[in-house]
């Protein structure tokens, strides 16, 4: 007898939490519609700015690392003599 699955690896209960972290998400970034933001350098005062500032961040810290990766990659046989 199998036991079932896990609640998190169910594929409706992944769905699920798929639109309601996209919602949640929405909100936030309309959210910064009704917020008075103090901008310190003018950019930081666009809308959305925190939502495509952290996904850029992202993005960049992503593709710098597959770079360094790529850079400090050694052989399958680096240890073997």
């Amino acid at each position: 007898m199998s036991e079932p699955d896990h609640w998190l690896v169910r594929p409706k209960t992944i769905r699920m939490l798929w639109i309601v972290f996209s919602i949640i998400l929405a909100l936030l970034v309309l959210s910064d519609l009704v917020v008075h933001h103090h901008a310190h350098f003018g950019i930081d005062g666009t809308f959305g700015f925190y939502a495509w500032y952290g996904f850029l961040s992202c993005v960049v810290l992503v593709v710098g690392s597959k770079a360094l990766g790529a850079i400090l990659k050694r052989r399958d046989t680096y240890y073997d003599d």
